[in-house]
C-alpha cells in the first residue's frame, strides 16, 4: 500500500510533489494548470520524474526548513551522507513586485565521508502524452518534446551533461545544484547563485511566516498549514487554488478523481478568510482583484469556478494513456462541474466582501466597484435561492433543496445587510434584511425534520449531510439552540465512524461514499466544542492529526479503516480547517515588540 509521503515547495507561480525520497513525480510547468513534466504520480511507468538513486543502506529523512516553504531531504549512509535542499525561488525584487520564476534549485549539500549516487532526470512532456528529448549544451541540457519542439525546458548543473544523461554513479566531495527552468537562463548559473537564491527565498518564508498570528497551542502545525495555503494563491491573479494536484483517487480503484488546480469561489474564499483571520491582508486583496476581473461588466454572472487566469471555460477531458494513481483511472484535467448551478457558493464570497468593507480602508473608486459586485451577488441570490441545485459537493446528475445551500443563500444577503448598514444604504439594507429573513423561515419550516429531531440534507429528507455542522459557525443558528445541538448529535450518530467522517451516507451520481472527507471531521471537532463537549471534540482532533504525513501535510479524504490519505494533495480544505479548529483550543500569543530609538 502506498501513501502520500509527498512534501510539496512553490511559489505562487507553480508547484513540486517531492517524495520522501527526494523524487520530484509531480510538476506543471509553467503554471499550477499547465501540463506536466513530470506525473509519476500518475503513473508509475510513463509519468516522469527526477530523482536522486541511492543504494538500499542509505536512510533518508526529509522535513521542511523551520517556517519556511523550502524542503530537506537527507540521505545517510556508513559511505557517506548529504542533503538535498529543494525550493522554488520567491522574494521581493519592489513594493508590490516578486522574483517567483518558473524553476526548481535542488541544492545538494555535501556533510562527509565519500557519498554515492545516480541521477534519474526522465522527463515525461504534456502529461506524458509526448516523448522528451534531452539535447546537450555546453552550459544546460535542453529537454524538447519530440512532438512540436516548442515545448522546453533547460536544466543547468554543476554535474557534467554526461553523467546525468547516462545515469553514471557519482561520488560527492562538495555541495552541487540543479536548476530546473522553464525559460533559458540569460545570467550565469553556479553555485554561489544557487546560495544566494536559497538565502533570498529563506527569508522571504521567514518574513512571511513571522507576520502570522501565533498561538499557545499547536502553532507548529498552525503555521505549517498556512505556509501551504500561501502556495495555493497564484501571484499573477490573486486566484486560490483547491489543490495542488488532479485525479488523485477519493477511493483507490473508483472512479471519483478530478482536476483541482482551478478557483472555486467556495474554497478560495474560505482560505482567504483563514489567512486573513490569521495576520495576512495582502492574499485578501489579491483575491479581491481576482474578483473584480472576472466580472467585466454589469451582466456577468457568476460561475462556481475559474482557471487562475480567470478563463470561464473548463472543458473536462480524460487521458486515456495514464494509468492513474494506483491504476485508479480515469486520468482527467478539466472540470466540468464549472457549470454548475451550486447556490451555496455566494455565500462564503460575501462573507468575505464583508471583512474586505470592515478591514481594507480602500480608495472611493474600489469601493464603489465592490459595493456593484455586492448588489450583483445579492440580485442573484434573490433571484436564485428558491431553486433547485446540486449543492457543496458537487452532485453531477442530481438537484434538490439542499438545506445548506439555502443556509448559504442567508449568508450572502444576511452579509450584503450588513454592508449596506455599514456605508449608509438603508434602502438596500431593509430589502435584503427581508429577503433574508424570508429564506431562514423557509429553511426552519421546510429543513427541519422533526421526527428525527435534525436538520436534513435536503427538504423532505432524512439524510444526513456534514455540511450542517457549518449553519452555526456562519451565524445562522446559536450553538444553544436545541436544533443545532440536536442536529450535531444526529450528525455524530449517523455519519462519524472509525474516528472519522462521511460527508454523508446516501447514494450519489457514483453510489454510496466509502472514504472520509477530511474536512467533515474537523467540523464535527468545531459543532462538539461550541455545543459544550470540549474534551471530546479535542480528543478527536489530536488523533485526526496523527493521520497527516510526515511532514503534517493532509489530503482531501482519509481511509475509514487504514487511515491512508487519498484524494488531491495537498488540499486547501483540509488545511485551512485545520487552522480553525486548532485555533479553538489555544489563546493568542502576543509577543511584546521592542524598537530601539
Amino acid at each position: 500500500m502506498e501513501s502520500l509521503d509527498y512534501g510539496v515547495i512553490g511559489n505562487g507561480k507553480t508547484a513540486a510533489l517531492i517524495s520522501s525520497k527526494g523524487s520530484i513525480e509531480w510538476l506543471c510547468l509553467p503554471s499550477f494548470d499547465s501540463p506536466s513534466v513530470f506525473a509519476r504520480i500518475l503513473d508509475k511507468n510513463k509519468g516522469g520524474y527526477f530523482g536522486i538513486e541511492v543504494n538500499k543502506d542509505y536512510v533518508t529523512n526529509q522535513r521542511y526548513i523551520k517556517n519556511t516553504n523550502i524542503l530537506s531531504t537527507s540521505f545517510v549512509s556508513s559511505e557517506g551522507s548529504f542533503e538535498l535542499i529543494d525550493f522554488m525561488p520567491r522574494y521581493r525584487t519592489g513594493d508590490n513586485d516578486y522574483y517567483i520564476p518558473s524553476e526548481v534549485y535542488r541544492f545538494i549539500r555535501y556533510v562527509n565521508g565519500a557519498p554515492r549516487f545516480k541521477i534519474n532526470y526522465r522527463p515525461a512532456m504534456n502529461y506524458a502524452a509526448e516523448t522528451a528529448v534531452n539535447e546537450s549544451f555546453p552550459k544546460f541540457i535542453k529537454t524538447v518534446s519530440s512532438t512540436n519542439g516548442r515545448d522546453n525546458m533547460f536544466l543547468y548543473s554543476s554535474f557534467n551533461a554526461e553523467a546525468i544523461l547516462n545515469e553514471m554513479e557519482i561520488k560527492l566531495e562538495k555541495d552541487e545544484f540543479f536548476l530546473l527552468s522553464y525559460h533559458q537562463k540569460l545570467i550565469p548559473i553556479d553555485i554561489d547563485r544557487i546560495y544566494l537564491e536559497y538565502q533570498r527565498t529563506k527569508v522571504y518564508w521567514l518574513n512571511w511566516n513571522n507576520r502570522s498570528k501565533k498561538f499557545s497551542e499547536y502553532n507548529d502545525i498552525i503555521s505549517r498549514s498556512l505556509l501551504i495555503l500561501k502556495l495555493m494563491s497564484y501571484q499573477d491573479t490573486g486566484a486560490v487554488i483547491a489543490a495542488l494536484t488532479t485525479s488523485m483517487p477519493e477511493t483507490i480503484g473508483e472512479v471519483r478523481n478530478w482536476d483541482y488546480r482551478f478557483c472555486w469561489i467556495r474554497d478560495a474564499s474560505m482560505s482567504i478568510e483563514t489567512l486573513l483571520k490569521m495576520g495576512h491582508q495582502s492574499a485578501a486583496r489579491r483575491f479581491m482583484g481576482f474578483i473584480q476581473r472576472i466580472l467585466k461588466s454589469k451582466s456577468d454572472s457568476f460561475q462556481i469556478m475559474y482557471g487562475i487566469d480567470g478563463s470561464r471555460l473548463l472543458k473536462e477531458e480524460i487521458l486515456p494513456h495514464l494509468a492513474g494513481y494506483e491504476n485508479s483511472s480515469p486520468v482527467r484535467i478539466g472540470n466540468a462541474a464549472y457549470n454548475q448551478r451550486q447556490n451555496d457558493s455566494l455565500g462564503y464570497l460575501m462573507d468575505v466582501i464583508y471583512h474586505y468593507y470592515k478591514h481594507f480602508p480602500g480608495t472611493l473608486n474600489e469601493i464603489e466597484e465592490m459595493w456593484g459586485i455586492v448588489k450583483t451577488i445579492a440580485k442573484d441570490v434573490t433571484a436564485s435561492w428558491h431553486n433547485t441545485d446540486q449543492s457543496i459537493w458537487e452532485f453531477r446528475n442530481i438537484e434538490k433543496h439542499f438545506v445548506f445551500s439555502k443556509v448559504m443563500c442567508w449568508v450572502a444577503l444576511n452579509r450584503a445587510t450588513d454592508i449596506a448598514a455599514y456605508i449608509g444604504m438603508k434602502d438596500y439594507e431593509n430589502q435584503w434584511k427581508a429577503e433574508a429573513q424570508r429564506i431562514k423561515e423557509d429553511v426552519f419550516a421546510h429543513g427541519w425534520n422533526a421526527e428525527i429531531q435534525s436538520f436534513a440534507q435536503s427538504y423532505d429528507s432524512y439524510d444526513m449531510d456534514s455540511s450542517l455542522l457549518l449553519m452555526e459557525q456562519y451565524g445562522f443558528i446559536k450553538a444553544t439552540d436545541p436544533r443545532y445541538i440536536s442536529t450535531v448529535q444526529r450528525i455524530k450518530s449517523e455519519l462519524f465512524h472509525n474516528g472519522l467522517m462521511y460527508r454523508y451516507k446516501n447514494s450519489d451520481d457514483f453510489g454510496a461514499p466509502t472514504s472520509s472527507f477530511t474536512i467533515c471531521t474537523f467540523w464535527l471537532v468545531r459543532a462538539l466544542y461550541v455545543t459544550g463537549n470540549r474534551e471530546e471534540a479535542r480528543d478527536i482532533f489530536n488523533q485526526l492529526l496523527s493521520y497527516s504525513n510526515h511532514l503534517g501535510l493532509f489530503s482531501e479524504d482519509l481511509d475509514f479503516t487504514t487511515k491512508r490519505q487519498l484524494g488531491n494533495f495537498p488540499q486547501a480544505y483540509s488545511h485551512l480547517a485545520l487552522i480553525n479548529t486548532a485555533a479553538l483550543f489555544s489563546t493568542d500569543k502576543q509577543t511584546s515588540r521592542f524598537i530601539k530609538p
